[in-house]
Order: structure tokens, then C-alpha cells, then sequence
């Protein structure tokens, strides 16, 4: 049953990640040595992927944003991320179309996966957002920032009214407004 496990967890096949990804086998090779030389096991549980990510951030805390991250490049659901799960997120993140960059986004943003994007997960996404950057931004931001921004969004978004954005007034809105667009950049680069 060991052999079995260890096996499990070797990535897929690097012909199906060719396939999958849009990074090169050269490049592939390079990000499974990073990889592995940061989990060795060839699985990164939430906890690590913290540790590692909020390395990136020193000045704030990012480890609910993290956790946020975790759960959308975990697409199996299964509390770990394999070097498929990393490998085949981040083409998406570098290398994706317009439409694959806002559908990635908005699984991110839409916490409990039900197809849409409430004021509340909005608020915890800024909130971890606005925590990771640290407090020792300029101008300092007012502890009402975050909660300002998700107005500003579900004013832009939510263009029926209802109260939550699905991914078609998500895809819209953003492909449609240069500032959302550009500011959709903007967390690219976070992640």
C-alpha cells in the first residue's frame, strides 16, 4: 500500500501535462524540480502552502488569502495540491485565454462554490487582500477600504440586482471595463 501511495503522487504522465499546460517540456521539467525541492513528498498541504506563500508577503499576513489560493488550485478537493493541480493552475494564471484568467477569478472569489459571488465572500476576499498587503501601505488604508471596494464591484457587477454576481455578469462587466480589467492585473501579479 506504501508503493501504491508513493506512485499516486508522481505527476500525470508529461505528455498529458504538454497537453494540459501551455509551458514547454523544458519548462515543465523546471517547475517540477522547484516543485519537489519545495515538497518533497510531490504534495503540499494547506498549512505548507502558507508557509510558502506568506514568504512573498513578510510586511502583512497572508494566510487567509493563502487559504483562498489553496482552495482554488485544489480543483480535486482533496486537501492537497499535487504538481498537476499547481502546474495545470498556474498555465491557466500565465499562459490563459481572457475567458480561462476570469473563470479562474471567479472560482477564487466565489468561496463556497455555488456559481456565484456573494457581498460577504466578496468582503472576506478584500479583507485577506487588504491583510496580506500589511498595514504599512501609502496612503494607510482606512478600515473601511475593503468593505468600499465590494460596493465599488457589485456596482460594476451585479447588473440585474439581485445581490450576487454570476459568472456571465462577471465576464461581462470585466471584459467590457478597462479599470476592472486592469486591476484584475493587478491580482494576477499577487498571485
Amino acid at each position: 500500500e506504501l508503493e501504491l501511495s508513493a506512485v499516486r503522487h508522481q505527476p500525470e504522465e508529461l505528455e498529458q501535462l504538454l497537453a494540459q499546460t501551455k509551458f514547454t517540456k523544458k519548462e515543465l521539467q523546471s517547475l517540477y524540480r522547484g516543485f519537489k525541492n519545495e515538497c518533497p513528498s510531490g504534495l503540499v498541504d494547506e498549512e505548507t502552502f502558507k508557509l510558502i506563500y506568506s514568504q512573498f508577503f513578510p510586511q502583512g499576513d497572508a494566510s487567509t488569502y493563502a487559504h483562498f489560493l489553496f482552495d482554488a488550485f485544489d480543483a480535486d478537493r482533496n486537501g492537497a495540491l499535487c504538481f498537476q493541480d499547481f502546474v495545470v493552475g498556474l498555465s491557466v494564471l500565465l499562459r490563459g485565454t481572457v475567458h480561462q484568467k476570469l473563470k479562474w477569478a471567479f472560482n477564487l472569489y466565489d468561496i463556497n462554490k455555488d456559481g456565484y459571488i456573494t457581498k460577504e465572500e466578496m468582503l472576506e476576499i478584500m479583507k485577506s487582500i487588504y491583510d496580506m498587503m500589511g498595514r504599512c501601505t501609502h496612503p494607510t488604508l482606512r478600515d473601511s477600504a475593503p468593505a468600499e471596494h465590494v460596493e465599488l464591484f457589485f456596482q460594476k457587477m451585479d447588473r440585474n440586482g439581485d445581490g450576487v454576481v454570476t459568472f456571465e455578469e462577471f465576464l461581462e462587466t470585466c471584459q467590457k471595463d478597462k479599470d476592472i480589467m486592469s486591476s484584475m492585473q493587478i491580482f494576477e501579479n499577487v498571485i
